[in-house]
């Protein structure tokens, strides 16, 4: 029996639908109805593939492990994914050259230094002749400009609000990660961090973050580390000023490694 076959025998037993199990596991009906035909090409990759096979197996309570050997034997071990690989764009970012000025702009500048210059040579020489005309000697001492220097203000440190809610998050395992918006829902961010590395938010919203790996990560929400007692994707919540979560619901994402 595939393994597309396996899950649809399995949620028919459990007595689901493809509705039920799209809102258990959030995702998309037409995604669950392609793998129960063995059709992958719509998940995303071999990563998210993994994912899912996992979330859905989790959702009609089957063993995800026979599945996704039978996935690798089919189509290859997963590959540790690149940073580009995820987060480069598309298309390349086109950026515009800076021109350099032109000559007759130059020249222009030149002149008018000059004109300026000469004006003021000329007022200078104005006001001492008024003082020969009287008869009182006076010598020509130099004149130069003085310049005064401006300091420049020293921008002042910025500090976390008490009500921000502040996010840390550093990877023992590799681990899918999304954080989105508490009030409409808009994807704040969508990655997978890799084991030893570190990831820190500071959002003045409610926000919901999203664990595909939540064994494989330590978690510290406004400086309070952050525990789960389940090893499936997890959705936790936290609202500014909030350390503690709010509602977690295991296998809440599908798109989790």
């Amino acid at each position: 029996m595939s393994i597309g076959e396996s899950l649809a025998d399995a949620r028919r037993q459990a007595g689901l639908t493809v509705a039920q199990v799209s809102h258990q596991t959030r995702i998309r009906e037409s995604i669950i109805r392609d793998i129960e035909q063995d059709d992958f090409s719509a998940c995303g990759g071999d990563f998210y593939a993994r994912g899912h096979i996992r979330s859905i197996a989790a959702a009609v309570g089957t063993d995800p492990a026979p599945l996704i050997g039978e996935y690798d034997a089919d189509h290859g071990p997963l590959h540790a994914m690149r940073a580009a690989d995820v987060f480069e764009p598309s298309r390349p970012i086109k950026i515009r050259e800076r021109r350099s000025p032109s000559l007759a702009m130059i020249v222009v500048v030149v002149l008018l230094a000059i004109i300026g210059f000469s004006a003021y040579h000329l007022a200078t020489r104005g006001g001492t002749g008024k003082h020969l005309a009287a008869g009182t000697p006076t010598s020509h001492p130099s004149v130069h400009p003085t310049v005064t220097a401006t300091p420049t203000p020293t921008p002042s440190p910025t500090h976390t609000a008490a009500d921000d809610v502040v996010i840390k998050l550093a990877a023992v395992e590799e681990c899918w990660v999304e954080l989105t918006s508490g009030s409409n829902g808009a994807q704040l961010y969508m990655g997978v961090v890799q084991a030893g590395a570190s990831m820190t938010w500071t959002e003045k919203q409610a926000v919901n973050i999203r664990l595909g790996n939540p064994g494989g990560v330590v978690l510290t929400v406004n400086g309070k580390r952050q525990t789960t007692q389940t090893q499936l994707p997890v959705t936790l919540s936290f609202t500014p000023g909030s350390t503690v979560a709010a509602s977690p619901s295991a296998g809440a994402t599908g798109s989790a490694g």
